[in-house]
C-alpha cells in the first residue's frame, strides 16, 4: 500500500505545481465545452478521497460537510472561492494524504461498503479504493490539463 499512498501524495504535488502561478480568477474559468474549472476539480479531488476511504470505510470525512456537498460527485461549480476559501482547500489537498496513510497504518479501517463506480469498478475493500482515487485523480490531473491550454 505503500507506493498507493505515494503515488496519491506525488499526483497532488504534480497537481499543484502545474497551476502554481494561477489566479484566482483563472481557476474558476470554465471553458467553452467543460462543464466545471480547475478549482472545482481540486476541491472535488479531496471531497472524493473523503468519500471513497472514510466514508465507505462507515468514519466521518476530514473535510467540512459543506464542501463535500458542493464538490461531490454529479455537482458542478456554482461559487467561486475566495483566496481564503481556495488556501483551505490546498491544505486538505496537501495534508489528508498523509492523513490517510496515518489512519491507515493506525489500523482504523475495518469495514467497508461495496461500492459501483461510474466507471464499472465495483469497490469491494479500502485497499480497491485508494488505487481506484489513484486511477479518478489521474483522470481529474488530465482534465486540469485541459482546462489551462485555455486560459
Amino acid at each position: 500500500m505503500k507506493i498507493q499512498f505515494d503515488i496519491l501524495t506525488k499526483t497532488r504535488a504534480i497537481v499543484l505545481h502545474y497551476i502554481k502561478g494561477l489566479s484566482l480568477d483563472q481557476l474558476h474559468v470554465i471553458p467553452e465545452g467543460f462543464t466545471n474549472n480547475i478549482a472545482w476539480n481540486i476541491a472535488h479531488l479531496v471531497v472524493t478521497q473523503q468519500l471513497l476511504h472514510y466514508k465507505l470505510s462507515g468514519l466521518d470525512c476530514l473535510c467540512p460537510d459543506d464542501l463535500i456537498r458542493m464538490y461531490k460527485k454529479g455537482t458542478a461549480p456554482t461559487k467561486n472561492f475566495t483566496e481564503e476559501e481556495f488556501d483551505e482547500v490546498k491544505d486538505l489537498f496537501v495534508g489528508l494524504p498523509n492523513t490517510l496513510e496515518e489512519d491507515f497504518q493506525a489500523g482504523i479501517f475495518q469495514n467497508f461498503s461495496e461500492y459501483p463506480t461510474s466507471a464499472g469498478y465495483v469497490l469491494n475493500s479500502f485497499e480497491s479504493a485508494v488505487v481506484f482515487n489513484n486511477f479518478h485523480e489521474g483522470i481529474h490531473y488530465g482534465v486540469i490539463r485541459s482546462i489551462k491550454k485555455f486560459l
